[in-house]
């Protein structure tokens, strides 16, 4: 069970990312008047009534990108939606109904990506900042997609009773599978062995391997199946260092690895044993903890290392250079001979089954009440930082929603110390967590206009 997703889509310069802004109640995409600042995605968190969701916004359908990247930022605007629980399609209703509006709701109705299951969509009709303009929304009815909702997003107007028709068309909260195909990312920069791990693996004994064309450009998903388990290896191009190589070549190099990671239940990154840990591994490592993704770190070319370092050692010193993968396991790995091969192949798997685990809401609790007990927050400004209760709302990774007073009054190293004591806890010392605090009274800050 992961966390329902909704995604914007439509047309440059709508206001897909002040709508994102808008319903997450803070400033997190680019805003301006530019068509097609949002080329890669964007997402929030996003919490109304008892529900809690994923906000992604898209780059505009029809841009026209200066840096030639229009088929780049057609992909990732499908790769979102074939994700998709909820879409939000956004048009203007200021500008009114434009031919490129009846092509985006074609594609939303006809496109192949989209056919696996039937998504709900609600037609937002943005810029409504005054009463005349709500006339203008009606225009939309022509695009079959049902009646248009009125929405200022700069305003704020319409917002609460949006959220409440998203939160209508979630999927309802399901028990957890714990044998689905896990799919693995290999990630990591150039010439560190990516391809030689997945021939190693497709050369085991028993191993069916059939490629299976990937979402990305230059990504390829490997079908292997072992011993009665089927697993998809995502096996990516490796990212360049910064120099020569700018613009477009930097972009799409990022871009495969975040969507690579983004569409992942594991990944492997995989470290050269040669050579330092540079700006890239770091790059790629930031890329991981932000997406919250289980995953493990691969030393490979072990056997060649000339430095003579115990693996212990070799542990720490990339716990200091990668210290938001501190959590995850090390394994080290002669690919070239398949030394260690299928042993982080097994891990990812043991990893994978522990972070869709749900974990009952009285056992949470529990927890919290003896965390209060032993060391509870201290005062802050004169305020005393109270936790009410606590909820699972996801997994994969597992994400857990505190109900307090005012997050404000809780400091990241307390949340530190929450997050650890979850870890001990609960078994997750290997899992990334994802704690999010909620003030019970009002989830949102600041004025909302209705």
């Amino acid at each position: 069970m992961k966390l329902p997703v909704v995604v914007i889509v439509g047309r440059p310069n709508v206001g897909k990312s002040s709508l994102l802004n808008c319903l997450a109640g803070e400033r997190i995409s680019i805003v301006e008047e530019t068509p097609g600042v949002t080329r890669d995605r964007v997402s929030a968190i996003v919490f109304h009534q008892d529900a809690a969701m994923e906000l992604v916004d898209t780059g505009g359908i029809g841009i026209v990108d200066r840096d030639d990247l229009v088929q780049h930022v057609n992909r990732q605007i499908w790769l979102a939606l074939a994700l998709a629980d909820v879409i939000l399609f956004v048009v203007d209703a200021r500008e009114g109904l434009t031919p490129l509006d009846r092509e985006v709701a074609h594609k939303l109705r006809e496109s192949p990506e989209l056919q696996d299951r039937k998504r709900p969509i609600l037609l937002i009709a943005n810029k409504v900042d005054a009463p005349k303009h709500e006339n203008a929304a009606a225009e939309f009815f022509a695009l079959g997609l049902g009646e248009p909702i009125p929405m200022s997003a700069k305003e704020g107007f319409g917002r609460t009773d949006l959220l409440d028709r998203i939160v209508q068309l979630l999927p309802p909260a399901g028990e957890v599978d714990l044998d689905p195909t896990m799919r693995i990312a290999v990630v990591g920069r150039q010439n560190v062995g990516k391809s030689t791990f997945v021939n190693a693996l497709a050369r085991e004994e028993r191993v069916i391997v059939s490629e299976i064309p990937g979402t990305t450009r230059d990504a390829i998903d490997v079908r292997i199946e072992k011993d009665g388990r089927i697993f998809i290896l995502i096996d990516t191009a490796g990212l360049t260092r910064r120099g020569r190589h700018r613009g477009s070549i930097e972009f799409y190099s990022h871009a495969r690895a975040e969507a690579a990671i983004r569409r992942a239940d594991v990944v492997l990154l995989m470290i050269d044993a040669l050579e330092e840990v540079s700006k890239v591994d770091k790059k790629i490592a930031d890329l991981i903890e932000e997406r919250g993704k289980p995953s493990v770190v691969l030393i490979n070319k072990w056997d060649l290392s000339q430095q003579q370092v115990e693996t212990e050692r070799y542990a720490r010193y990339l716990d200091d250079r990668l210290p938001g993968l501190s959590y995850a396991p090390k394994v080290f790995i002669t690919a070239k001979g398949g030394r260690n091969v299928q042993s982080a192949i097994d891990i990812a798997q043991q990893l994978f089954k522990k972070s869709r685990r749900r974990i009952p809401t009285a056992a949470i609790n529990r927890l919290v009440e003896k965390i209060k007990e032993h060391h509870g927050p201290a005062r802050l400004h004169g305020k005393g930082p109270k936790i009410f209760y606590v909820a699972q709302v996801g997994a994969g990774p597992p994400t857990f929603v505190l109900f307090v007073n005012d997050p404000e009054l809780f400091p990241k190293d307390y949340r530190r110390y929450i997050e650890n004591r979850f870890r001990e806890a609960l078994d997750f010392g290997e899992i990334p967590l994802r704690l999010l605090f909620r003030q019970r009274e009002s989830i949102y800050h600041g004025k909302e206009l209705k």
